[in-house]
């Protein structure tokens, strides 16, 4: 009863870091590039989003919970995973290893993130580019954000190709080699649309 309760928790824990988490994060991404095309274009972007008709409960329902459980989940797996170098090889091992240490540093930078920018606004403080490039005008908090979107980026990418192996999409050694580079150009293409708009800040 106990492995079966975990092995659903693994697959809640893997469908929600790519639905709707996940989705969330490619949306945020292609959001904020607004920021590149300047300062009026990323204010309307955030206005979009901030006047959608049910914010709260999505916000609630499809970012936040899904988020909390998959949080909450991952560090139980990230201190109780051990790895399996005559299973997985020794790249792929590389790849779960930095697959748990990339999610406690995305918590980090999530919890972070959020509590300068959601929670803000609670206290009158307003979404905005001025708001992100008083942020991203201190060094520190730049490379922060970088190592952060970095690390965010690769915790997603990675993850799809254990969600592709858990759900049975990718079940051969061809399959889960082609899942690989299409994985990597996904990490590849999203750290340069998270990147270039961290730069476009400053």
């Amino acid at each position: 009863m106990a492995q079966n309760r975990e092995f659903l928790n693994r697959r809640l824990h893997s469908l929600l870091g790519v639905i709707p988490v996940g989705l969330f994060l490619v949306q945020h991404l292609v959001v904020n590039q607004f920021a590149t095309r300047g300062e009026d274009a990323f204010n309307k972007a955030a206005h979009f989003m901030e006047s959608l008709p049910f914010r709260y409960a999505l916000e609630i329902f499809v970012i936040f919970l899904p988020l909390l459980f998959h949080a909450i989940y991952g560090i139980y797996i990230a201190f109780t995973a051990k790895n399996n170098v005559s299973k997985y090889g020794f790249f792929r091992n590389w790849m779960f290893m930095l697959q748990r240490v990339s999610g406690i540093i995305t918590l980090i930078f999530v919890v972070w993130h959020v509590w300068e920018t959601r929670v803000q606004v609670a206290f009158g403080a307003e979404v905005n580019f001025s708001m992100m490039e008083n942020i991203l005008s201190n060094p520190i908090m730049f490379w922060f954000y970088v190592v952060g979107v970095v690390s965010t980026i690769f915790h997603f990418a990675n993850g799809l190709w254990s969600f592709c192996v858990s759900w049975g999409l990718t079940v051969t050694p061809r399959s889960q080699l082609i899942a690989t580079y299409v994985t990597i150009a996904i990490f590849i293409a999203l750290s340069y649309v998270g990147i270039s708009t961290l730069f476009a800040f400053i």
